[in-house]
């Protein structure tokens, strides 16, 4: 008896050595991830922030560094090394059907306006840059995914079924074209400030310029507005930027966050806040963004607002648009993170469906595609798609000032959408 209590004590107390050894290693490994961790936020937070010639605190609690247009992000491309900068493109799209000055009925947006200019400009020969902040990085999963989407199995709403699309946590309400080949879009986008339920989702408004057959070779091009408190630490409603060769796996980035695009212009800062924004049965304001190719170098331009030509990403950064595009998108995208069948309430829009029309609906208007002689035209055949139309819907309409427009949008979670 005695020696049987022995022994179990015995074995007892070796269990408890070894689980005091183990909590021993396991926070040595955890205290060495973390080192090793600050080393790569350090190491990255250099990359990305260049010397400023200036810094500029915006109101929203950015800093904007203005850097030299020829240290700015773009360079750090292999490819890029000896690239003579285009200052500007040697075309411009021609067809421009409408004023955008003269619409009585609304209020658009001044191409100026982001937040950080009530405190400054930056001078000329530099380019404002958002500097990136070390909580930015301790957001994402990790340092080399920071400013980049998260891989999606189907990174094309139109190229899977409706029940592989929900699992896949993203929905859309957009209107589209294909079926020729595209060489740019243009579309006046209304500004909201949509509620995030989780900070992990996002919530946009954008025009997709895609190439490819929507599988792992996808090229895409993106410009809008999104609101997404995981890449920016808040829920202001921002100017973006996305771009990719490979269907989201290793290339492209938001805004300036990797190497690729080359931005030409000193006022305008990617990823900085947007404002005013639009109210429910409020004044109501948008913003203008036009992409095309530049059909003598082959890159790809934007156009923020009438006259501001933000830069280019180069002609080799893609295959399949390299050559033009096959497929334009407009409209809303968000990401539904709740599991086991229940929906998010995250808001598309202006978080009512279109239905409820101007000042209550968000909208795009003026939607148009540039084609292969240079211009701008109005687009034939538009669709529409939504993955679930009681949680963000899409609705179009002809005519007048706003020409081809729709109307776009939703609550997500509501007594219809469960």
């Amino acid at each position: 008896m005695t020696a049987h209590f022995s022994a179990s004590r015995r074995a007892a107390w070796l269990l408890a050595v070894a689980a005091v050894v183990c909590l021993s290693c396991s926070e040595e490994a955890a205290a060495a991830a973390a080192a090793t961790r600050r080393v790569e936020v350090k190491r990255h937070l250099k990359k990305l922030n260049k010397q400023a010639v200036k810094s500029i605190k915006s109101p929203d609690g950015d800093i904007i560094d203005c850097v030299h247009i020829s240290k700015q992000p773009a360079f750090d491309h292999p490819f890029l090394k000896n690239h003579t900068i285009q200052m500007r493109p040697a075309f411009h799209p021609d067809g421009m059907l409408f004023d955008e000055s003269k619409l009585a009925s609304k209020k658009t947006l001044p191409s100026q306006s982001q937040l950080w200019h009530k405190n400054g400009r930056c001078p000329k020969n530099t380019i404002p840059i958002r500097r990136t902040k070390k909580d930015d990085l301790l957001r994402a999963i990790s340092v080399e995914n920071y400013g980049r989407k998260q891989h999606r199995s189907t990174p094309n709403p139109l190229s899977a079924e409706p029940d592989l699309l929900n699992e896949n946590g993203h929905q859309h309400a957009i209107a589209y074209v294909e079926g020729d080949t595209y060489y740019g879009a243009k579309a006046t986008i209304n500004v909201w400030e949509p509620r995030i339920a989780q900070g992990n989702e996002f919530s946009l408004s954008q025009i997709w310029i895609l190439g490819g057959s929507f599988g792992e070779d996808l090229n895409s091009i993106e410009a809008g507005w999104q609101v997404s408190p995981d890449l920016y630490g808040d829920d202001n409603t921002r100017l973006f930027t996305y771009w990719t060769s490979d269907s989201y796996q290793a290339t492209g980035c938001y805004n300036l966050l990797c190497s690729g695009f080359i931005q030409v212009n000193s006022d305008i800062a990617m990823g900085a806040t947007i404002y005013p924004i639009s109210r429910f049965e409020g004044s109501q304001y948008d913003i203008s963004i036009l992409v095309w190719k530049d059909p003598t170098e082959g890159h790809w331009w934007m156009q923020f607002g009438n006259d501001q030509v933000l830069g280019y990403w180069p002609s080799f950064l893609f295959s399949y648009l390299a050559e033009g595009a096959s497929m334009i998108e407009w409209g809303g995208e968000v990401v539904n993170s709740e599991a086991g069948g229940e929906h998010t309430s995250t808001a598309m829009g202006s978080g009512h469906f279109p239905g409820e029309g101007f000042r209550k609906s968000s909208y795009i208007r003026n939607i148009q595609i540039v084609d292969g002689s240079n211009i701008l035209r109005n687009p034939t055949d538009v669709a529409t798609f939504t993955e679930q139309p009681n949680c963000y819907d899409v609705q179009v309409g002809n005519g007048g000032h706003w020409g081809h427009y729709f109307y776009y949008g939703g609550p997500g979670r509501n007594s219809e959408c469960p």
